[in-house]
Parts: C-alpha cells; structure tokens; sequence
C-alpha cells in the first residue's frame, strides 16, 4: 500500500500499485479520448473512480495482479526447451561413433576331458562366452 510519496501524502489513501495503475492509465486514456466522451458528461469519470475503487483489493489466483501478470509474461518468453542450471537447455552436437569390429569364424576345440569322471565329451564347445573358453581351455590342459 502506498499512502505517502515524499513528503505529500495522498490524498484518500492508501492506495495499491493496482489502484494507482488505474489512476494513471484511466487518466491518461480519458485525457486522450476526451472528444469521443464529452457528450456524456461526468460518467466516465465517475466510472473511472469506481474502477480505481474497485481494484483495492483484486487478486488473480490469491495473488496481486502485477504478480500474476508478470507469471504470465515469464512464461509466455520462456525459451520451449527449457532451462538447465539457469541456462537455457540447449540439444547435444550429434556425434558419430566410429570403429570397426571383426567376425571370425568359431574355432573347432579338441574333446574335452570331463573333470569329474574323465570322460571325453563328444561335443565340441563352441566359442561362446569366456567361461566356455575358460572351461574348455581347462579341459585341455589336464588332459
């Protein structure tokens, strides 16, 4: 609320920055338009004290309209992305990946010798995993 600027004090108030936004504006737009309402008398005037009367105590949402206005002005000039740290959320240069890869052809290991009752398998062990290289590296060793 705002009642006194310097040393003057206003008169009827105190006022709110909305009433004296719609002082200011309203008087402004009056002086400007005088010749459209002149016709009409005082009752633009009057109308135009009512509304300054009228905003003493608006809200948008609970909150003073200035506030509510300013939420909407921040979000309409939000960058779309987003942001990220306090800047603005930018998307990664693409990145190739380069390299290469070889397919060799799956070796053919010796019969494995079984550990636990010395029987040679007949299968063959393909080079799958590392713990069938292991194991089949295991069974050749003992054998």
């Amino acid at each position: 609320m705002l009642g006194k600027l310097g040393d003057w004090t206003m008169p009827f108030g105190p006022y709110s920055p909305a009433q004296l936004v719609v002082l200011g504006g309203g008087a402004f737009v009056l002086i400007q338009t005088f010749s459209w309402w002149s016709w009409a008398g005082p009752v633009p005037v009057v109308a135009w004290l009512v509304s300054v009367w009228a905003v003493r105590g608006a809200q948008i949402a609970g909150q003073n309209p200035f506030t509510a206005i300013l939420g909407v002005l921040v979000v309409l000039t939000r960058h779309p992305a987003g942001r990220i740290g306090g800047c603005t959320a930018r998307d990664r240069q693409p990145s190739y990946l380069g390299g290469q890869f070889v397919i060799e052809p799956a070796h053919t290991a010796a019969p494995a010798v079984g550990l636990a009752t010395g029987v040679v398998s007949s299968g063959v062990r393909a080079a799958g995993s590392g713990l069938d290289r292991l194991l089949a590296g295991a069974g050749r060793a003992e054998a």
